[in-house]
């Protein structure tokens, strides 16, 4: 039985592509660097913001790198996530699992600060158990250090977690915390993507998960 499910953030609790998009390019004209795509960018995240930053950042400007990282953050904390959504159907499986005792949480690579921003405005209603994002704490994901640390603090056992998640770091991250996962498929990566590290189980809409998880 599920007692708990550990949900990754970007591309899976929320769509995030549009208003990243927005903000790496709004600190890459900062520096008068070349702006990326809502492509590049949807292919960039998923390792946190430092590894995203690094990824936009042109070779030959790398020695920019890390201060566009430091605006970055400090706009990405700043942001008021407007651009930011709900996937269909989503509130009533979130719902649903509150309503029947499952503990939730949210292990992201996306910073601290801007996780506890976004969660505030869009996701505090259902009340999660616990919020980890990017920080010294915890190297960041696939490392199954912040993924251990929720499953203690949430007091289940292994085998009664359920980690999901829309990205190659999130199958990583399960398979590494030895957990159950399921790999969603309304965020940024396709089916053999996922597949290609390890990824069994999948989702394509929130109805599917709330199915798997009740037969789980």
């Amino acid at each position: 039985m599920i007692k708990a499910v550990i949900f990754d953030l970007d591309g899976t609790l929320l769509n995030t592509s549009v208003e990243i998009n927005l903000l790496i390019n709004k600190a890459l004209s900062k520096f008068n660097l070349r702006q990326i795509s809502l492509k590049q960018t949807i292919e960039y995240i998923g390792n946190g913001a430092k590894k995203l930053v690094e990824r936009a950042v042109p070779e030959e400007y790398s020695h920019l790198t890390e201060k566009v990282f430091e605006y970055f953050s400090k706009i990405y904390a700043e942001c008021d996530n407007s651009n930011t959504t709900l996937y269909d159907g989503e509130e009533e499986v979130l719902y649903y699992l509150k309503q029947n005792g499952v503990k939730l949480a949210i292990v992201t690579n996306k910073p601290q600060a801007a996780a506890n921003a976004v969660y505030k405005k869009l996701l505090s209603k259902f009340n999660f158990d616990l919020v980890i994002g990017q920080s010294e704490k915890f190297p960041v994901k696939p490392n199954p250090q912040s993924t251990l640390s929720a499953i203690n603090s949430l007091g289940v056992e292994k085998e009664e977690c359920l980690f999901v998640g829309d990205g190659e770091t999130d199958v990583q991250t399960a398979i590494n915390s030895k957990v159950n996962c399921v790999a969603v498929l309304w965020g940024y990566r396709n089916r053999e993507q996922l597949k290609e590290v390890g990824a069994v189980n999948f989702a394509k809409s929130y109805c599917e998960l709330k199915d798997f998880i009740k037969k789980f």
